[in-house]
């Protein structure tokens, strides 16, 4: 089973509490957890930021919207017990616990439209993503626009400077030293099909042999096309190669790259290229940035009262 929504979670939560006792958080996941059905692996895996699991976000989210309808209460930290109000809904026993239930409470109501004034008719927001789900969303379809504009701005370039920003990206990854001592060899006679070289590390004990092709972002480099690298690889005695295109591979080609156990040889297609382009800050700039903030708990600890 994927792992829950937040709203998937209201009932089960409010469940766990229904003895009218507090219950920790960690206790309320345990029983989520186990009758919904989430694996280990699904509870483990993470924001894109990298800082929170999923799992315990939207659980986080599922405390919080109930907290605002006045259905639960938080009497110290990551404890939870049920509310007067709490204990009538599940009484009542809806078909369903859901956003646009919620908006019958008026806490609720101001929390999700704040600049509503009494006389105003609440719209209801049943979305089954948080706001933390909703910023990694709209970050991801931002990010893979700007990779496509990415890709248009390289397909107007020359070859040559294609073949120059791959050695660009490497360093910007920590390969290499400048861009002269990287080594590029473009175009030149006898190079074998081999577009650059780049240090693997700053004095040299490793080198890096890279294919560099801007070709049509549709067209399919195939299985051939990878041999004949691999051949020119082991031309150069080289033990490491990277092919790094604005096309994309095919299934063919990808397994035979992976096969190869004495020449190790990486492929990169127009996706991959430019999402590194932007997570190394190559051919972009910052526009906005939006701090998301929390509670420091550490400053509310007893240590510091």
């Amino acid at each position: 089973m994927a792992i829950p929504k937040y709203n998937e979670m209201y009932r089960l939560f409010l469940d766990c509490l229904k003895d009218g006792q507090p219950h920790k958080s960690q206790e309320i996941k345990k029983v989520i957890a186990t009758v919904m059905s989430v694996t280990e692996e699904e509870q483990k895996k993470l924001l894109p930021s990298g800082k929170q699991a999923i799992f315990d976000n939207r659980i986080g989210w599922t405390s919080t919207y109930l907290k605002k309808a006045g259905l639960i209460d938080s009497p110290s930290r990551g404890v939870f017990v049920i509310t007067t109000e709490g204990s009538k809904l599940l009484a009542e026993n809806p078909a369903v616990i859901n956003n646009d239930l919620l908006m019958r409470y008026e806490s609720f109501r101001l929390f999700k439209n704040p600049n509503v004034n009494g006389n105003d008719i609440p719209v209801a927001d049943n979305t089954e993503d948080t706001p933390q789900d909703l910023l990694d969303n709209a970050f991801k379809m931002i990010n893979t626009n700007l990779a496509d504009e990415l890709l248009a701005e390289i397909m107007k370039q020359q070859p040559s400077f294609f073949e120059a920003l791959v050695v660009k990206l490497l360093e910007k990854m920590g390969y290499g030293g400048s861009l002269k001592d990287a080594g590029t060899v473009v175009g030149q006679s006898g190079d074998e099909g081999i577009d650059g070289i780049i240090r693997e590390d700053k004095l040299g004990f490793n080198l890096i042999y890279i294919q560099a092709k801007r070709w049509d972002i549709n067209k399919s480099i195939g299985r051939p096309e990878i041999q004949k690298f691999v051949g020119a690889l082991a031309g150069q005695g080289a033990t490491k190669g990277l092919f790094v295109t604005t096309a994309q591979f095919s299934s063919e080609a990808l397994a035979y790259a992976k096969k190869q156990h004495t020449t190790k040889v990486i492929l990169v297609d127009g996706v991959m290229l430019t999402n590194l382009m932007i997570e190394y800050n190559l051919g972009v700039t910052t526009e906005t940035v939006y701090e998301i903030k929390r509670i420091d708990m550490d400053f509310f600890s007893d240590e510091n009262n």
